[in-house]
């Protein structure tokens, strides 16, 4: 079985979802963010990283305990790969290509850059006089990253890669809710995104995980 580290409300949503989709036992282990408990002692001999989601179970080792996963796109594809009988990755080289474009550029530019240039502005600039500038410029380049998903949706396709609902819609939708949380009017200025968004979050899988996240 998995142990499953994740924060709610954090871009562990879309491993949740995935967990769920796959549908075998896994033990959740919610870790809060604003409490530092990723900062934790314990935590951190984990996972020096002091980060979620991670993932237990899972054979080798790259800084962390033995065993363990992290970051999101290494544990949605693992995840896709060990459980194929679930078809969240498409079974086309070129397809699944795709998918790893978009989970490595959503993790960087959108996550990694975007927002955290907004939450985390000391991360690029110790002078705090500098961080409102470094957050202006996090919300710019979020709302580019927004226009850029809203483009690439704009052929009609109806998840973000066109074969099929795969790992990739879970993670899109994290960003999705982001966007809600920093005060943007998604529907409004993004609205196939929303509309992809809103068919990932009516999935039983993600109703689930979704549930026991606000249950926390």
């Amino acid at each position: 079985m998995h142990q499953f580290y994740y924060a709610p409300r954090a871009c562990s949503f879309a491993v949740h979802v995935v967990l769920e989709e796959i549908g075998a036992p896994y033990d959740a282990r919610a870790r809060s963010i604003r409490d530092g408990q990723t900062a934790s002692a314990d935590y951190l001999a984990l996972n020096p990283k002091g980060r979620v989601p991670a993932l237990g179970g899972v054979a080798g080792s790259a800084g962390g305990a033995a065993g363990l996963l992290t970051e999101v796109g290494a544990i949605l594809v693992f995840l896709a790969r060990s459980n194929p009988q679930v078809k969240l990755l498409p079974p086309d080289p070129a397809a699944e290509a795709r998918c790893l474009e978009w989970l490595s550029w959503l993790s960087t530019d959108v996550h990694g850059i975007g927002f955290g240039q907004l939450w985390r502005p000391e991360r690029f600039v110790a002078d705090a006089a500098l961080h409102q500038a470094v957050m202006a410029k996090g919300m710019e380049n979020i709302r580019a990253a927004y226009d850029h998903i809203e483009t690439i949706l704009a052929d009609g396709r109806a998840w973000a890669v066109p074969q099929q609902y795969t790992v990739v819609d879970p993670y899109l939708t994290v960003f999705w809710r982001w966007g809600e949380r920093i005060g943007l009017d998604m529907a409004a200025g993004w609205p196939l995104l929303s509309r992809l968004a809103a068919k990932v979050l009516a999935r039983p899988a993600a109703v689930r995980a979704l549930a026991q996240e606000e249950g926390q």
